[in-house]
């Protein structure tokens, strides 16, 4: 094994067991059924955005299989899927706008993550159309709570992320920085 790959794979490993420690840090707890503001999505867009789409991928799908481990809501195994690995592993997505030179212009970081993250929000969603809509206030369409049940946890979780995200971009662009390889495990 190279060493680049082999550094690639430490940063994975880093940045997943981070992203499992930040999520367990939540702000405010009005969810019932899962949803919290948390800060688990910065390391996977970071990654994403320094190592590129395959690495990005990889590093959502590890913290979405984290989240398995750590006290999950199941209530079908279609669900498992949309609401964990495919979830997190869609925040990948970001790593289509990372840069192959330096750091990415400040535009393709908010390109980026706000794709991931709708993508993100379309897991829940279905999820939460077909599994939680039952929980939808009577005479509410479930299509709508999903949507508003998603989008308030969400939304608020993308522009802290964001936030974070261009400080760090701005402050500390060594982070998007990587080594000769910036795309990927193949080298």
């Amino acid at each position: 094994m190279n060493r680049e790959r082999l550094t690639i794979m430490i940063e994975i490993a880093v940045m997943a067991g981070l992203a499992l420690v930040l999520s367990f840090v939540k702000f405010g707890a009005l969810w019932a059924m899962g949803g919290s503001i948390s800060l688990v999505m910065v390391p996977i867009f970071l990654l994403a955005f320094r190592r590129g789409l395959k690495v990005g991928l990889l590093t959502g799908l590890l913290v979405g299989l984290l989240g398995l481990v750590t006290g999950p809501t199941i209530v079908h195994p279609v669900q498992l899927v949309l609401d964990y690995p495919l979830a997190f592993m869609v925040l990948g997505f970001a790593g289509l706008f990372a840069s192959r030179q330096a750091v990415p212009k400040l535009s393709y970081i908010v390109l980026g993550l706000v794709l991931a993250t709708v993508l993100r929000f379309l897991s829940h969603f279905a999820s939460g159309v077909i599994w939680f809509g039952q929980y939808a206030p009577d005479g509410m369409n479930p299509s709508v709570y999903s949507f508003l049940y998603n989008l308030s946890y969400l939304l608020p979780e993308m522009l802290i992320t964001l936030a974070i995200i261009l400080f760090l971009a701005r402050s500390y662009s060594q982070f998007f920085k990587a080594g000769k390889t910036s795309t990927g495990l193949s080298s």
